[in-house]
């Protein structure tokens, strides 16, 4: 993890090459992210939150930090790419698995890790999409009724 406190610092530590990379991504998630998420430094990479402005509660784990979105960071031997919108969203999963492996690109993601070693490994348009699709009060919805569910067990 590199130790940044703004976009710009982790931007300018990383290798030259995988620094593209991000700058690509990040560049297809704000051409398409709903409006209120904020874009900050969120666990050593570029997060996008709800802001406790819009979502007082905070993240249940640390209700001192905004509710995450997504989180966008370089590691050793590839990127990752958090998508926590379709995390426990089984119909927004569907989407995104059919949509990806439609594209043709090899989808490698862990529950909610998209990972890629190359840009060309992406399929852009439909990250573009699903950060379309996701607007800031279905998101926070569905994750407050998440956590009532998970309570209720």
């Amino acid at each position: 993890m590199i130790a940044a406190t703004t976009i710009e610092e982790y931007l300018a530590s990383m290798p030259e090459e995988r620094r593209i990379q991000i700058e690509i991504v990040r560049k297809v998630i704000l051409e398409n992210i709903q409006p209120g998420f904020e874009e900050c430094m969120s666990y050593g990479m570029i997060g996008y939150v709800v802001p406790h402005s819009i979502f007082p509660d905070g993240y249940h784990c640390n209700p001192k930090l905004p509710l995450p979105y997504a989180n966008l960071g370089a590691k050793k031997n590839y990127v990752s790419l958090y998508l926590m919108s379709v995390d426990g969203n089984s119909e927004l999963l569907d989407w995104f698995t059919e949509a990806y492996q439609a594209s043709g690109k090899k989808l490698d993601m862990g529950q909610a890790c998209l990972r890629f070693k190359k840009i060309d490994d992406l399929a852009l348009d439909v990250i573009g999409e699903l950060f379309a699709k996701v607007s800031l009060e279905s998101y926070v919805d569905h994750y407050v009724g998440t956590l009532s569910r998970s309570k209720k067990k």
